[in-house]
C-alpha cells in the first residue's frame, strides 16, 4: 500500500474528500471532536506528496501556537525537512514575520518591538499622566479596551464621530492620537497594530501583496469562525489572485464575541465565494452518544448555524448528571464528593476539568479542594510571561534590540535600584518631549546637561555602560542562553533576589531558571534562532500553549477550555443570570444569548465520557443573597439522557424545570437563613414600588415582596444592574422614599 493510500484510509469519506479537495475556495464545517486537526494535516501533505506542490507555496494560519506547533510536528513525521517549508502560524505571528521583512515601506525600523497588553496599559498611562488627564474620566483599561476595538474594527476618528460620542470619546480620541504618536516614537507596536499595518501594507503597496500571494497560492484558516473584520479582510486579500482558500472551522463554536469574533465571516463565506464547496464533518470520535445527542439538542435552538447532525460510533454512555443545589458553598461540596467517587472508580485527577462562566466562580470550589487536600490547578491564570521578574529581564533583552522603546527603559532604568528617582525620571520625560525624541535619547541629551545633578548623571552612565556592555556580547554571536544569564548578572538582578533571601525571592529566582530552560528550548527547537524571534514568540504567548496534563483537576473558564478535551467534565452555575450571563439577559440581544448557549455547548463537548451539570438556587454576589431560576439551557436538554442527583432530603422546594417536572418535587436540605413561611406576609417596611438604593447595584424599585420577618425577600428591578433577588436582611438597601 502506498504512503498515498495509507493515510487516506485513515479517514472517512467526508475528512477524505475535505483532504482531496484542493482547488478554489473550500469551507469545511467541521462539528466538535470531529477530527479537523487531522483532516488539515493530511491536507498539507496531500499537497505536497500527492500533487508534488512546493511546500514554501502553503500558508497554515491557526489561532494558537499549541496547534501551529502540533500540526508541525506531525507533519514533519510525514515529509521530514520538507515541512519547515511549510509556513504555519497564527495570524499574529504570520504578520509579525511580514512585518519584519517589509515594515520598513510603511516607515518604521525592522527592530521594532512588539507591546503586549501590560505594556500598552502602561503606555498608555504615562500618556494620560502627561496630559493631565483624570483617570476617572477615562479609567486606563477602559481607553486599552476602546482604542483595541477602534483598530480591530477599522473605525476612523473623526470630528463628526467624536461630536455624535460626547465628551468622554474626545478625551479617548486625545489619548488615542498621544498613544500611537508615542508608539511610533518608539518604534513599537501593540497586538492589533500587527494585524492593521499588515492591511496597510497590503493595502498601500500592492506589489508586496502580489510577492505574498505568488507565495501563498494555498491557504488554510483553522477556526475560521473566531477571525475577527482586519483578519478577515487580511485572508480575503491574501487569497484572491489564486483563491485556493480552504476555511475550517464550527460556528456553533463561536465564542469570541466580545474580542472581535465576528460569526458572519463562516456564516457568510458561500456569498463570498460563490463557487465554494461546502464539506460537513459530522461523526464526533471524542464524545459519548448520550453527550453528542444533548449537546446537538440544545445548539438546534440556535438561528445562526450552519445544519449538520453530529453522530458518532462510540458507546451511549452514562447518562448526564443535573445536580441541583441550595447555594453555592453546596455546589463546592457536591462537585468535591462527586470527583472523589470518580477517582476511586478508577479515574485520575488529570482526566477531571471543572468549568465555569466566570473566574469569581472558582474560588469557593477551591476552598473544597484546598479543604480535602486536593491538588488543582487554574488555567488561565497569570501567564508566565506576564510574571513581573520575566518581564523585566526580557525588558533589558528588547532594549538591546530597540534602545527607543521607552516602556522597557521606564521599567529597567531604575530596577534593581541603582538612583534614577522619580525627579530624574522627569526630567528625562521633559526632554523627549521637548526634543521629540525617545526617552534613550533623552539620557543622552541629559548628559551634557547643565542642569542635571552629577549624581544622577553617574547613575545614568553606569545604566548605559550596562546597556552598551550586553550589546556588544550579543553582537558578538553568544547564544541566547549566554546572552539571558549575562543580563542576569551584570544588571545585578539575580544577585538582588539572592540576597533577599525570602520566599517569594526564590519563587523568583525559580522562574528566572524557567525562562533559561524556554530559551534553550526555543534555540533547540527553532532553525534559525534569533533574539528578535525569541522575543516574539514571548509576547504572542497564549494561556493554551503552555496547558498540560499535571496529574492535578483542572479548573478553567468556558472560554479558556475550547480546544481541550477530558474524560469527566463538571460545568458549575447552570443558573439564569451565570449561564447564560446576566448581560445578555439584560440587554435582550438575542446574539448575545445565541454566543451563550454556543459557550454551553463548547463546555459540553469537551467530555468524552462523562458530563455533570451543577446549579445553585442561590448566591452571594457583592454582598447580597440573588435567587434565580434554572439556566433556560437544563430546559433544552433532552429527558432521556439526563438524570437528577445529589440532593439531600430534608425540607421540600419545588425546583421550576420544564413544566412536565412540575409535579416532581425535589429536596434539598435548607439552612436556618432559608426556612421560614412563605406566605407574602408583608414587613411594613418593604412594600412594592418602594424606592431603594443598593451600595452596589444603584437605584431601584422594589417590585415584589416575600416572605415574612428574617425571611423576606425582595425583587428589585435597579435602573442600572436589572433584576435581582435579594433576601431584605442582608441586602444593605437605603429607602429613598
Amino acid at each position: 500500500m502506498s504512503h498515498k493510500e495509507n493515510y487516506l484510509s485513515e479517514l472517512n469519506p467526508a475528512q477524505r474528500e475535505a483532504v482531496l479537495c484542493t482547488e478554489g475556495p473550500v469551507l469545511i464545517v467541521a462539528g466538535a471532536g470531529s477530527g479537523k486537526t487531522r483532516v488539515l494535516i493530511y491536507r498539507m501533505i496531500h499537497l505536497v506528496q500527492g500533487k508534488n506542490l512546493n511546500p514554501a507555496n502553503i500558508l497554515g494560519v491557526t489561532f494558537t501556537n499549541r496547534a501551529a506547533e502540533e500540526m508541525k510536528t506531525r507533519i514533519r513525521k510525514s515529509l521530514g525537512a520538507l515541512a519547515e517549508r511549510i509556513w504555519i502560524s497564527t495570524f499574529h505571528s504570520t504578520c509579525a514575520q511580514i512585518l519584519r521583512q517589509e515594515i520598513h515601506q510603511l516607515g518604521y525600523s525592522r527592530n521594532f518591538v512588539i507591546y503586549d497588553e501590560e505594556d500598552s496599559l502602561s503606555l498608555i498611562k504615562r500618556v494620560m499622566k502627561d496630559k493631565a488627564i483624570d483617570e476617572k474620566t477615562a479609567p486606563p483599561k477602559w481607553a486599552r479596551s476602546r482604542i483595541e476595538i477602534i483598530k480591530r474594527d477599522l473605525i476612523e476618528i473623526n470630528d463628526e464621530l467624536i461630536e455624535q460620542e460626547g465628551n468622554r470619546f474626545k478625551v479617548l480620541a486625545e489619548i488615542y492620537k498621544a498613544y500611537q504618536q508615542r508608539l511610533r516614537l518608539s518604534n513599537a507596536l501593540d497586538f492589533e497594530d500587527l494585524l492593521l499595518l499588515t492591511l496597510n501594507l497590503f493595502e498601500q503597496k500592492p506589489e508586496v501583496l502580489e510577492r505574498y500571494q505568488d507565495r501563498f497560492q494555498y491557504i488554510m484558516v483553522d477556526e475560521y469562525q473566531d477571525t475577527n473584520y482586519v483578519q478577515y479582510l487580511l485572508v480575503r486579500q491574501l487569497a484572491k489572485k489564486y483563491q485556493n482558500l480552504c476555511v475550517v472551522g464550527d460556528e456553533d463554536q463561536s465564542i469570541y464575541r466580545w474580542r472581535g469574533a465576528n460569526i458572519e465571516n463562516i456564516l457568510n463565506f458561500t456569498e463570498d465565494f460563490p463557487n465554494a464547496k461546502v464539506i460537513k464533518l459530522e461523526q464526533n470520535y471524542r464524545s459519548t452518544k448520550r453527550v453528542i445527542d444533548s449537546a446537538s439538542k440544545v445548539i438546534s435552538h440556535n438561528t445562526k448555524r450552519i445544519p449538520k447532525t453530529l453522530w458518532t460510533q462510540n458507546p451511549l454512555g452514562e447518562k448526564i448528571q443535573i445536580i441541583i443545589c441550595q447555594d453555592e458553598r453546596e455546589e463546592a461540596e457536591r462537585v468535591v464528593e462527586n470527583l472523589l467517587r470518580l477517582c476511586s472508580a478508577g479515574y485520575k485527577y488529570k482526566d477531571i476539568a471543572v468549568f465555569y462562566r466566570t473566574h469569581s466562580q472558582s474560588r469557593v470550589v477551591e476552598d473544597g479542594l484546598r479543604s480535602r487536600e486536593i491538588p488543582y490547578q487554574i488555567f488561565g491564570g497569570l501567564r508566565f510571561y506576564e510574571r513581573k521578574e520575566i518581564k523585566d529581564i526580557l525588558a533589558y533583552l528588547k532594549l538591546l534590540i530597540n534602545e527607543d522603546d521607552s516602556v522597557s527603559l521606564l521599567r529597567v532604568i531604575n530596577n534593581p535600584p541603582r538612583g534614577i528617582g522619580p525627579a530624574t525620571i522627569e526630567q528625562l520625560t521633559k526632554i523627549a518631549q521637548n526634543y521629540n525624541k525617545s526617552l534613550f535619547q533623552a539620557i543622552l541629551i541629559a548628559l551634557n546637561y547643565p542642569d542635571t545633578p552629577e549624581r544622577a548623571k553617574q547613575s545614568l552612565k553606569e545604566f548605559l555602560t550596562i546597556i552598551e556592555h550586553l550589546k556588544a556580547q550579543w553582537q558578538k554571536g553568544i547564544s541566547l542562553k549566554e546572552l539571558l544569564e549575562l543580563v542576569m548578572e551584570k544588571t545585578g538582578y539575580e544577585e538582588e533576589l539572592i540576597q533577599e533571601q525570602t520566599i517569594d525571592a526564590e519563587a523568583r529566582l525559580s522562574n528566572l531558571e524557567e525562562l533559561v530552560n524556554a530559551v534553550k528550548e526555543y534555540e533547540t527547537k527553532e532553525p534559525k534562532p534569533s533574539l528578535e524571534g525569541f522575543l516574539e514568540k514571548s509576547a504572542l504567548f497564549q494561556d493554551i500553549d503552555r496547558f498540560s496534563e499535571k496529574g492535578l483537576i483542572t479548573l478553567m473558564t468556558l472560554h479558556s477550555a475550547k480546544g481541550l478535551e477530558f474524560p469527566v467534565v463538571f460545568i458549575i452555575g447552570l443558573d439564569e443570570g451565570m449561564l447564560p450571563h446576566l448581560r445578555a439577559l439584560e440587554e435582550g440581544d438575542e446574539d448575545e444569548l445565541e454566543e451563550e448557549r454556543r459557550l454551553f455547548y463548547v463546555g459540553m463537548t469537551r467530555a468524552k465520557q462523562r458530563l455533570f451539570l451543577f446549579r445553585a438556587d442561590s448566591r452571594a454576589v457583592r454582598g447580597a443573597r440573588l435567587y434565580s431560576e434554572p439556566s433556560r439551557f437544563l430546559e433544552e436538554l433532552p429527558e432521556e439522557h439526563i438524570q437528577f442527583s445529589g440532593l439531600r432530603k430534608k425540607a421540600k422546594m419545588k425546583i421550576p424545570f420544564k413544566p412536565e417536572w412540575e409535579s416532581e418535587e425535589q429536596e434539598i436540605e435548607l439552612d436556618d437563613e432559608e426556612q421560614g413561611v412563605w406566605d407574602n406576609e408583608l414587613e411594613l417596611s418593604w412594600k412594592k414600588g418602594l424606592k431603594v438604593k443598593h451600595p452596589t447595584f444603584g437605584q431601584g424599585v422594589i417590585e415584589r415582596v416575600e416572605g415574612n420577618e428574617e425571611k423576606i425577600k425582595l425583587v428589585v428591578k435597579f435602573k442600572n444592574a436589572g433584576r435581582k433577588k435579594l433576601l431584605a436582611k442582608y441586602a444593605k438597601l437605603e429607602i429613598l422614599e
